[in-house]
């Protein structure tokens, strides 16, 4: 199998690469949806983040208020980083799980790992895309296509890893900036790319 890491900032259009690359054969991993499924009620996760906050971040339905979790973390640093602590470990076991179930196969296998970091996966990588678009463009697209305020966009840009910083990791850097025909240029040039990265021995 090749396992290749998708990461790109909030707004860059990371989830209409990921799904382009499923189009073309690829078995996509999905770091939020793993999120959500450790975050259901009933979880271990969960059960760990409701004694860690308190019974304040249970919404009436007994599901998980990811509101009132971000009102507390993003104000508060030291929780935030016991977030992490509960949910990153979990995470990172099982994207490895999922995989390690292609070993042996001549599939690809994308993680589409928002915050990705090549130290904090738990299977071998042979490679990372970077979706990239100006900052502007990404806090235009929030606004338009998501809601938000300008300045929640960039509060939500500022907390992520900057887009030199991702580009410094790239091994292929996917331009979103255009329309949907380049972006279709774009991720057919990636998956030539993927096919010629060596196989693993």
């Amino acid at each position: 199998m090749k396992v290749v890491g998708l990461t790109g900032g909030i707004g860059s259009g990371k989830s209409s690469v990921a799904a382009r690359l499923v189009a073309r054969g690829a078995h996509l991993v999905d770091a939020d949806r793993i999120v959500r499924e450790l975050q259901e009620p009933g979880q271990p996760v969960f059960r760990a983040m409701v004694e860690r906050f308190g019974p304040g971040i249970v919404a009436a339905d007994g599901t998980l208020d990811r509101q009132a979790v971000a009102d507390i973390v993003f104000h508060d640093a030291a929780a935030l980083a016991d977030l992490n602590a509960l949910i990153h470990p979990a995470v990172r076991e099982e994207i490895g799980r999922r995989a390690r179930a292609f070993e042996g196969t001549d599939d690809v296998v994308v993680l589409d790992i928002p915050l990705f970091n090549r130290g904090h996966v738990s299977v071998p990588v042979d490679g990372v895309i970077v979706v990239d678009v100006p900052v502007e463009t990404q806090v235009e697209r929030l606004v338009r296509f998501r809601g938000f305020t300008e300045a929640d966009a960039r509060a939500r840009i500022a907390r992520q890893p900057s887009r030199e910083a991702r580009l410094a990791d790239a091994d292929h850097v996917i331009d979103n900036a255009g329309d949907e025909a380049a972006l279709d240029e774009q991720v057919d040039a990636a998956w030539a790319w993927i096919e010629g990265l060596p196989p693993r021995s």
